[in-house]
């Protein structure tokens, strides 16, 4: 009996380190939001640096984050104003064709005002009569289809042609840097979705029977969208490649739901407009 006591209040106790763990974690962060918000100010900036020649320790530490901050401040410019960049990467593979010469691709992705990982793209040339470009590696997820822009804009050479088809790289680069923006564009609709009707703080007990329970992506190039009501009722969005819905279907313990599909959707439409319609539903 006395174990079992020790281990609920072991259990109560943990639980309780964990949630303050996770507030002092929550703590830092906003205090490192609002440290750069005050040093990115231009007063505060004008004030550290007519201060500088003083030797005071304090003054030195905010006169570094300073440094830091103008340093991160030119960084997320540069990646703003040069979405795609490309570089030259020495592959030290001894076999490798063109003497181990690649060119590399690096596209930035923002989403909710923050950079996300880097995508990148390796091309080569493992032509022997011609300096065609190939995809030798890349990062990309499989919803963006690469292969197929590669072989529209970046076309191999064949041995029996005479006239080999062009390459366009200067294309081929704004096509797929379009296609993963509108792939994370996707992405980003279920969140909004999530949030627009609530779901990101629903509680037990919140939810009433024509309520909207749970939202989550349904494929993996994120075209397709699967609602659950709290009433069993099923479901599933479709949007063409720029978001905007072009199927919608709704269905209960009985079969199709042709009432509540009509109600929310009888014509391709802009994401934010089914939006406003479920949430209207979600809460009538």
């Amino acid at each position: 009996m006395a174990s079992e006591t020790n281990e609920a209040e072991a259990d109560v106790l943990g639980d309780e380190i964990a949630e303050l763990e996770e507030q002092i974690a929550a703590t830092k962060k906003q205090l490192k939001i609002q440290a750069s918000t005050i040093v990115a100010s231009i007063p505060s900036q004008s004030l550290l640096k007519e201060s500088s020649r003083s030797r005071s320790k304090n003054n030195k530490k905010l006169l570094k984050g300073l440094q830091g901050q103008e340093a991160h401040q030119q960084q997320c410019l540069h990646r703003i104003c040069n979405p795609v960049t490309a570089f030259k990467v020495h592959d030290p593979d001894p076999n490798a064709v063109d003497g181990g010469h690649v060119l590399g691709l690096r596209f930035e992705v923002m989403s909710r005002s923050q950079f996300l990982k880097p995508y990148y793209v390796m091309l080569n040339r493992p032509y022997s009569k011609s300096s065609a470009l190939r995809v030798h590696r890349h990062t990309l997820p499989s919803a963006v289809p690469l292969a197929g822009l590669a072989a529209r804009h970046l076309p191999p050479p064949k041995p029996e042609d005479e006239n080999p088809p062009s390459q366009d790289l200067d294309q081929f680069v704004r096509t797929l840097r379009r296609e993963i923006i509108r792939y994370h564009n996707r992405l980003g609709i279920s969140a909004d979705l999530r949030r627009a009707l609530g779901l990101h703080q629903i509680t037990e007990g919140d939810t009433g029977p024509s309520s909207i329970v749970e939202v989550g992506i349904a494929d993996i190039e994120a075209k397709q969208i699967k609602l659950t009501w709290s009433d069993e009722r099923n479901g599933r969005l479709v949007m063409d490649d720029d978001g905007k819905v072009t199927k919608f279907s709704v269905f209960g313990v009985d079969g199709r739901d042709w009432e509540t599909t009509k109600s929310l959707f009888d014509r391709p439409q802009r994401i934010e407009e089914v939006m406003e319609k479920l949430k209207q539903s979600s809460t009538s």
